[in-house]
């Protein structure tokens, strides 16, 4: 059947309308589901022969699967590791021990990022949330609670964990993005390392400076409890008195000279543990949080300085995503979890839990494979390459307004992202690498822009702080649209000197 690139646009335009509607109508459709009853009549409207299409879709979603469903459970079974050997509670002891009014926001930036490297926004913003309330509530008390350190300590950890969730592998969707678009992991990883430390940086802390007098902020008593031990009046009290209430509610004494408002509530903000209280190194914890990156970027580092030699082969494999992550999970193994103390029993416990939590993020993926699967098999990608090409629109801003629109409109920044991947795919077949990998960045970079209510971290966020709507809309939406407009800024600029 021979049809016009015209109505192969409408087809794939028709096809983003019924997703959205799907996903966002009154049966809220799961966006796996969306994703199969888009590809299926989709094709059948491309043109694509009835018998092909479950073919086509079964490929489209087991080759996704395969390339890119490994990498993201290795590192949901890391993440959930890292947290149950107490490995992010080392970390966050060490932010609260060094943690001043002037320096504060700084250093929950750069926890956040290392925390977020192997972890998901939401799973990587659990695991941060008991860092967060501890200094937060350290520097109110210590400040005379004026309300805005809440918002000071809370928006550079937004700002760092979802930079790393849109633009930087090894999380879904930037490696579902790498894999459709056939970049380069640790070249990517690399250009997005440079974009994401001034982004984070002016969205994080200079925003939270700027924000933090016009958001007055103090969650729930019971929410400060949960995650700390102790209400805000009690902590004000200790600091009064100059001793230390712990847990239990007994004192330990007097506080140390020139630190009495500080130090008297480091007692009170005990970090969590692994499952057998034994605790671990902090210079582990951080080399095995960054094992799988330091692996890939050290391939593209021989890749450009050793191509072809046997250093360069070997950390090819190494560097490999899935080599990579299984590497830094069993690394991790060996050392933090039996340093913990943790048994064969329970490591086999905790990986369950990681890969429970992340399945559907895997079947989003699996269904936007099987969509891409479509747009190529029935043209719809030359397509719209055709049209970029009358309207004279560089791809890689094409690349963020489309993930940019697909996420906003489906509340999946990983929709946005592999939906926007399989459009862009054949416009790039000839790109340099460099082009490539920022392409990739610049489509992550979209769908983390506008993140509001029909997004779920929007709502994780108001919850988990006890925010009204006004108030995660100017942290979390506004947070993560500064993200994708200075993140595309930074790929912008790069492009204009590497491609």
């Amino acid at each position: 059947m021979s049809v016009s690139p015209l109505y192969l646009l409408g087809v794939v335009l028709a096809s983003i309308a019924l997703l959205i509607l799907l996903i966002n109508w009154r049966a809220k459709m799961h966006p796996f589901m969306a994703l199969m009853v888009v590809s299926v009549l989709a094709a059948l409207a491309a043109g694509i022969p009835a018998p092909e299409v479950p073919e086509t879709i079964a490929e489209g979603a087991g080759g996704v699967l395969g390339e890119t469903g490994i990498v993201v459970f290795l590192g949901a079974m890391l993440g959930r590791l890292l947290a149950d050997t107490g490995a992010v509670s080392r970390i966050a002891d060490l932010v609260i021990a060094h943690s001043r009014p002037k320096t504060a926001p700084w250093l929950v930036t750069g926890v956040s990022f290392l925390i977020g490297v192997p972890m998901f926004f939401e799973v990587g913003m659990v695991v941060v949330l008991p860092v967060l309330y501890a200094v937060a509530l350290r520097l109110e008390v210590a400040s005379g609670r004026p309300r805005t350190w809440w918002v000071r300590t809370i928006v550079p950890a937004i700002a760092a964990l979802s930079c790393l969730h849109g633009m930087l592998p090894p999380h879904p969707g930037p490696v579902a993005a790498v894999t459709g678009l056939h970049a380069d992991m640790g070249l990517t990883i690399l250009l997005g390392v440079i974009c994401a430390v001034p982004t984070v940086i002016i969205a994080g802390p200079l925003y939270a400076f700027w924000i933090a007098p016009r958001v007055s902020l103090e969650p729930a008593s019971e929410l400060i409890r949960q995650f700390t031990g102790v209400t805000m009046d009690d902590a004000i009290s200790a600091s009064e008195t100059g001793g230390e209430t712990t847990k239990g509610g007994s004192s330990a004494g007097q506080s140390r000279a020139g630190g009495s408002q500080t130090t008297a509530i480091k007692a009170t903000l005990v970090a969590t543990g692994s499952e057998t209280g034994r605790p671990v190194s902090t210079a582990l914890a951080m080399i095995c949080v960054l094992i799988p990156v330091f692996l890939m970027l050290a391939h593209t580092v021989t890749e450009l300085a050793v191509p072809g030699s046997a250093i360069d082969d070997v950390a090819a494999f190494a560097g490999s995503p899935v080599i990579a992550m299984l590497i830094g999970v069993l690394v991790t193994c060996a050392t933090l979890a039996v340093q913990a103390g943790m048994s064969g029993q329970q490591i086999r416990d905790s990986f369950g839990k990681g890969l429970s939590s992340i399945a559907g993020v895997v079947l989003i993926i699996a269904g936007g494979g099987a969509f891409n699967a479509v747009l190529k098999a029935s043209g719809i990608g030359d397509a719209i390459t055709d049209l970029a090409g009358s309207v004279s629109m560089n791809p890689l801003l094409l690349g963020w307004l489309i993930g940019l629109v697909l996420s906003f409109c489906t509340g999946s920044a990983t929709v946005g992202i592999v939906s926007a991947t399989g459009i862009l795919a054949p416009m790039v077949t000839d790109a340099s690498p460099a082009f490539v990998s920022l392409l990739v960045i610049a489509i992550g970079c979209g769908s983390i822009s506008l993140n509001w209510v029909n997004h779920s971290g929007f709502w994780f966020i108001k919850e988990a702080f006890g925010m009204t709507i006004g108030q995660a809309t100017k942290t979390h939406m506004t947070v993560q649209t500064i993200v994708s407009v200075v993140g595309f800024a930074a790929v912008w600029v790069l492009s204009l000197f590497l491609t």
